[in-house]
């Protein structure tokens, strides 16, 4: 792609990215680390909203990596430094750390050794040093690269045996109750079992999942990244209403969560929801939910049918039940999508939690260029900042670097 239809750089990979780590680790802390690992952002093609509801979701883990440099202590201390935020070291009691506690982007790393010593795992303290490529507040589960790359290095120093599905928890763990944020478990999942060139499909009630070939170059297609710099107020609070709605839906259903409601039903259901007095948004969150459920096992069959390209409509619909049912977009999201799709893109959706953050868009390869210039013309009509632009990848999962 060309720079002028992409406004955001390539993002650096690997461990040649971060040469400077070690050397930063050593001056921070006097000594070399003892190893450096990664762990990637993602991105979800489809379903949304849906993990917290035991439903599927189909991320794909992307260039964009959070890097730690770490080493063990064994005096209950542990240390915390990142080169992407202004300050010093930030050093915590380990046996002190408690839930709710503050410490800012210190609390995510904090929070998932808090975790592991809650579960029993007699981590002892650490000197981490990080660093991050994956943008923060664009929906590409920036928070979650951290807690993984966090979980895999005191996974693999202390010994713990833990395998990705369980790191993933830890991260979950470690931001629901730690740092207070009620999210699923799916980007920490992405990001600890994604595989290079696949989508995961993963079922977030048992955390089943299977890698799904998506090698879109091979079909002469490319999925667009767009990141609209914007992050609106009106989403604070916002994730965890709809997480309520979403149980109260359940309960009002007698059903244990949305995921046990087939599509089939949707109709009669949305009909009880009325008739027991169900408050109007709770109705379309759950219309969106089990809708993006099924959206998910369609674009499935399509992948597996090598029908990649049929799959564009179905994230046309669900940016529109994102838009209209569970009401998380915004102008910026709702933009890219209609520049995107006039421009000749095969669909486009908005990902992520909404209000900002991120779209993808599905473009042969061969438009990828002239999409991603209409998208850029549009936000500078409509007098927005650029937005970021970039090829999402299927890169590869958490793994030590050195």
């Amino acid at each position: 792609m060309t720079q002028t239809a992409v406004t955001s750089e390539t993002p650096r990979a690997g461990i040649a990215a971060f040469t400077n780590l070690s050397a930063a680790f050593a001056e921070l802390y006097g000594t070399e680390p003892e190893g450096i690992w990664a762990a990637p952002g993602r991105v979800n093609l489809i379903g949304e909203y849906t993990d917290f509801n035991d439903g599927f979701v189909m991320p794909l883990a992307l260039p964009h990596t959070a890097v730690a440099a770490v080493s063990r202590r064994t005096d209950g201390v542990l240390r915390l430094h990142s080169t992407d935020v202004p300050g010093g070291v930030v050093s915590l009691r380990v046996d002190e750390l408690a839930p709710h506690s503050g410490h800012g982007w210190a609390a995510y790393p904090a929070g998932v050794l808090w975790a592991l010593r809650e579960a029993g795992h007699p981590v002892t303290g650490a000197d981490i040093a990080l660093t991050s490529t994956v943008p923060t507040g664009a929906g590409l589960s920036s928070s979650a690269a951290l807690e993984v790359v966090t979980a895999l290095a005191l996974n693999d120093l202390f010994d713990l045996g833990l395998s990705p599905a369980e790191l993933a928890v830890t991260g979950r763990r470690a931001e629901n109750d730690f740092v207070g944020v009620p999210c699923g478990i799916m980007d920490q999942m992405a990001s600890a079992c994604c595989t290079e060139g696949h989508a995961l499909h993963l079922d977030t009630r048992d955390l089943s999942l299977r890698q799904v070939p998506f090698d879109l170059a091979a079909q002469g297609l490319t999925l667009l990244v767009v990141d609209t710099r914007v992050k609106h107020a009106l989403g604070d609070g916002a994730y965890a209403e709809r997480r309520a709605g979403c149980e109260e839906g359940a309960r009002l259903l007698g059903i244990p969560m949305l995921r046990d409601l087939p599509y089939a039903g949707l109709d009669a259901a949305l009909t009880t929801l009325a008739d027991a007095g169900a408050d109007e948004s709770v109705i379309r969150y759950v219309r969106h939910v089990v809708g993006d459920n099924r959206r998910v096992e369609q674009v499935i069959a399509l992948l597996d049918a090598g029908d990649v390209r049929a799959a564009g409509p179905v994230l046309n619909e669900g940016h529109i039940s994102l838009r209209d049912d569970l009401r998380v977009s915004c102008p910026e999201l709702d933009l890219v999508v209609e520049a995107a799709n006039a421009a000749g893109a095969l669909g486009a959706r908005m990902t992520g939690g909404g209000f900002g953050g991120s779209a993808v868009v599905l473009v042969e390869a061969a438009a990828a260029d002239t999409v991603a210039k209409a998208v850029s013309e549009a936000f500078a009509a409509a007098g927005h900042a650029a937005p970021g632009i970039f090829d999402a990848v299927p890169s590869a999962g958490a793994r030590r670097l050195h």
